[in-house]
């Protein structure tokens, strides 16, 4: 809520650090500077810091789109397009951005051990749904039915999602310091890693557009 700039409350500078939205460990966080924080923000927005491996879960926006500013390190940014069906994937870093459109699925990905980017909305308060709440609350009758999935083999892959996050993976993931591994992809839907080579901190392409 805009404040009167004749009442003594009034101010215009405020500290993005003071509330955290999420902290994983001491070097993975993000803090937030909304509407609810600062009354005169315009355009809201998270403070990153992540290391490599880290991901800005999968989620979506209702309400706002989204620019990355990257400050330090270096990301792929996902989205996926849903007039082309591709994931659009993009490496940024200090001084560059990626734009993500509202309602559009998108994660970021930490490929250097020393991120930090700003994600700023053209709204002072965006709405988020996380790929996380999406993945435990359908019911696996819902995913046997509309995709013929196995209901048990659903709930035991779910089973470990028991919050909504923003930072992954878990700390208790099995896999949570394997960032390097090349998983297998599904036949029907070729994919490079994101760490394909173990020895490269980054990939050697600058953007890509992957078509599912």
């Amino acid at each position: 809520m805009q404040v009167n700039p004749s009442d003594p409350s009034f101010h215009l500078s405020a500290d993005s650090t003071k509330t955290i939205a999420e902290r994983r460990d001491a070097k993975n966080y993000i803090s937030q500077l909304f509407g609810p924080q600062f009354p005169e923000i315009k355009n809201g927005f998270f403070n990153a810091h992540m290391t490599r491996g880290i991901i800005i879960q999968p989620h979506w926006h209702t309400n706002a789109s989204e620019m990355v500013f990257m400050i330090s390190g270096s990301v792929i940014t996902s989205v996926f397009n849903p007039f082309t069906q591709k994931l659009m994937s993009y490496q940024i870093g200090p001084g560059e951005v990626s734009m993500l459109p509202k309602g559009w699925f998108h994660w970021i990905i930490a490929l250097t051990d020393d991120v930090h980017l700003l994600t700023i909305f053209d709204v002072p308060t965006p709405d988020v749904v996380f790929g996380s709440d999406f993945l435990r609350f359908t019911p696996a009758e819902v995913m046997n039915r509309a995709y013929c999935i196995d209901p048990a083999a659903y709930a035991q892959t779910v089973a470990p999602i028991r919050k909504s996050t923003i930072l992954g993976p878990p700390t208790d993931c099995a896999g949570a310091n394997l960032p390097n591994v090349n998983h297998a992809q599904p036949s029907i839907q070729q994919h490079q890693s994101y760490f394909a080579d173990p020895t490269m901190p980054n990939p050697n392409a600058r953007s890509q557009e992957r078509a599912f």
